[in-house]
């Protein structure tokens, strides 16, 4: 990211990113209020995920050796989302698949699966030969979509078989007439029906199709990505224009609350001893300093994790998917708690409802945190507040013949960050995102011999308008 990209500039570096990778893992984290109780109980679940390999064009994605080596070092399973993962796919890809099952040119698309499937249909054709109507054999150790591949192959390929699973990685095939298939097909037990095999397809896609149902704030922590990622792998492919992304993005979820620009504000405006916060943000923290400062305070959210996610409860697990989703919701709630107290001269009630938290998070619901960038934050339902950075700087160099932009970065690192962006020949642009880091740079480089520094003027330093001038 670039401090001279706007929104819609950023969305389009975003775009090319996202449509590369995969999702490997998604976190999910709903909370009840209980009526009887002054507490929130929470669910939180965590899925590994893998494209969907069923019938539509093979998915390649792009592997950061990074990010592997990261999520590695906080243990996570590469083993349960290559094996495991729940396949997921959008709009467009089910109705390629959906027109391909009504059509009958449907095929499997992993060389894996085909090697799974050969060996499958060597077995049965070489035990029907021989075999009677009504005997049954069974195929044994199919996992995941093996299961369904195969049904659908072996009746495709035969017309006097049926088959049905029977769990623990098996199939049933039996031998039958061509009638008595005909009277079996599409009846209920028949499991493979089209809209099963969609229903199977779709995977979490149809969890991620309820939650757009529900209509339910949805919290994130500095969730650009996160909205990007939900619109191309769940909902339909990223299109190029920025203001439709948008516009998706709000339609499918009305009320979205990113708890980075919320915990920014608490920040600013310094509730009660949150001006100790590290500038980092980081969602672990934030819950410590947030619990701290509330136990200060008029009595907080009580949040109590369901019976079957107590495992988050008795130890950490930094970026698990399902763990960072709970910690996102505390910090939701606890920084709305602050905000409450702060908000208001009578004493906050014991039990305040969670409207009367939406209501002192209004001025930030739909407002995204925009990294390194002119604008705080994308606006999901409206439009967003013109950049706004410190004056820009321009560098004119003279005796350092073929300076590149890099080199003028690394002569100004030691002061200060600023990002870099050629203007001419001999001159260069240079933009902070903080006012004192201008005034330093403008106070030391005052009388340097090579680099002359000045605040950037457009009608003085701009290219095009010295060539107008001239």
């Amino acid at each position: 990211p670039s401090l001279f990209d706007s929104p819609a500039e950023r969305y389009v570096k975003a775009r090319h990113s996202v449509q590369r990778f995969a999702l490997v893992q998604l976190g999910k984290c709903c909370s009840d209020k209980e009526s009887d109780l002054p507490r929130y109980l929470v669910h939180s679940y965590n899925f590994f995920l893998f494209p969907s390999t069923l019938g539509i064009k093979d998915v390649e994605f792009t592997l950061s050796a990074s990010s592997i080596q990261f999520l590695s070092h906080y243990g996570f399973d590469y083993n349960k989302f290559l094996k495991d993962g729940i396949p997921y796919m959008n709009e467009v890809q089910e109705k390629i698949l959906r027109q391909r099952l009504l059509a009958g040119t449907w095929k499997v698309c992993s060389n894996a699966d085909r090697d799974v499937l050969k060996k499958a249909i060597d077995e049965v054709t070489s035990w029907i030969a021989a075999a009677k109507e009504e005997d049954t054999m069974i195929l044994q150790d199919l996992n995941g979509y093996h299961m369904l591949d195969i049904q659908l192959v072996l009746r495709q390929a035969l017309e006097n078989v049926w088959t049905e699973p029977l769990g623990d990685k098996k199939v049933m095939v039996k031998k039958v007439s061509p009638e008595h298939r005909q009277l079996l097909e599409n009846t209920s037990y028949d499991h493979c029906q089209k809209k099963l095999i969609l229903l199977s397809a779709r995977g979490f896609t149809n969890l991620f199709q309820i939650l757009v149902k529900a209509k339910k704030p949805l919290v994130g922590h500095n969730m650009l990505l996160d909205l990007m990622h939900l619109h191309d792998k769940f909902y339909r492919p990223l299109p190029e224009s920025y203001e439709e992304f948008k516009r998706n993005i709000h339609n499918l979820f009305p009320v979205i609350i990113d708890t980075k620009t919320v915990t920014k504000y608490v920040q600013k405006v310094r509730c009660t001893g949150f001006f100790a916060l590290s500038s980092n943000l980081f969602l672990h923290y934030l819950l410590v300093f947030c619990s701290n400062l509330n136990s200060k305070g008029p009595p907080c959210p009580v949040i109590t994790l369901a019976s079957g996610c107590s495992r988050y409860a008795e130890k950490k697990f930094p970026h698990e998917a399902g763990y960072d989703a709970f910690l996102c919701g505390s910090v939701l709630l606890m920084s709305a708690h602050l905000l409450l107290c702060r908000s208001t001269d009578d004493a906050v009630e014991a039990d305040p409802s969670f409207s009367r938290y939406l209501t002192v998070l209004a001025e930030h619901v739909n407002k995204v945190n925009f990294i390194r960038g002119g604008v705080p934050s994308i606006n999901f339902s409206g439009e967003d507040a013109p950049c706004r950075h410190p004056p820009a700087l321009v560098v004119h160099v003279r005796g350092w013949p073929e300076l590149t932009e890099r080199q003028i970065y690394q002569e100004f690192k030691a002061h200060c960050r600023f990002d870099v962006r050629r203007l001419s020949k001999n001159q260069f642009i240079l933009l902070s995102n903080k006012y004192k880091h201008v005034r330093l740079v403008l106070r030391d480089y005052r009388h340097h011999p090579h680099l002359q520094v000045s605040v950037y003027r457009h009608w003085r330093h701009s290219p095009s308008v010295n060539c107008l001038l001239q």
